[in-house]
């Protein structure tokens, strides 16, 4: 009698893998274009975003000033002359937007009305005259504005710089 073969794990062939039927590549020329389409369309979106981040480097150099200005409130020495400088603020900011109208010679009415057109939220109707007040008033005025109106007027300020409006 014959004794029966045993298979051994040695023996154990790996297989190779099957090649599909098909091919992954677009057979029709539509696919092509639909991916032309895609990629102009991704370049397109690139370049608006690119455009658009450098339209508002003016703004976000604003707000890294504004939060110097932030912290020189809280500083007794530095406090006038930061009261002092928020106005300058919002004046470069209104003469460093792109569609940019005469801003340096505007004051009173014409400054207020020119911050409320731009605004994306309501602005105090004194709001203009509380910045004139800031630049204009003596020092020792200026020092006894309370704080609360300090306050409202730098979040004003900080509101408009960050939502103003540009027409472009």
């Amino acid at each position: 009698m014959t004794t029966p073969v045993v298979p051994d794990i040695a023996q154990l062939q790996e297989l190779p893998l099957a090649t599909p039927p098909f091919s992954y590549m677009p057979q029709t020329w539509g696919w092509w274009v639909l991916l032309g389409v895609l990629a102009l369309a991704c370049v397109a979106w690139a370049v608006r975003s690119r455009r658009r981040w450098r339209r508002e480097r003016y703004r976000r150099e604003a707000l890294a000033y504004f939060d110097q200005l932030v912290q020189g409130v809280t500083d007794s020495q530095r406090r006038l002359q930061t009261l002092r400088e928020l106005p300058v603020l919002l004046k470069r900011v209104g003469l460093s937007m792109p569609d940019a109208p005469p801003v340096a010679t505007l004051a009173g009415a014409q400054w207020q009305a020119f911050l409320e057109a731009r605004a994306r939220a309501p602005l105090p109707a004194d709001f203009a005259a509380r910045l004139h007040t800031l630049s204009y008033a003596p020092a020792s005025d200026v020092l006894a504005i309370p704080e609360p109106e300090i306050s409202t007027v730098f979040a004003l300020s900080r509101q408009w710089i960050e939502t103003h409006h540009v027409a472009v």
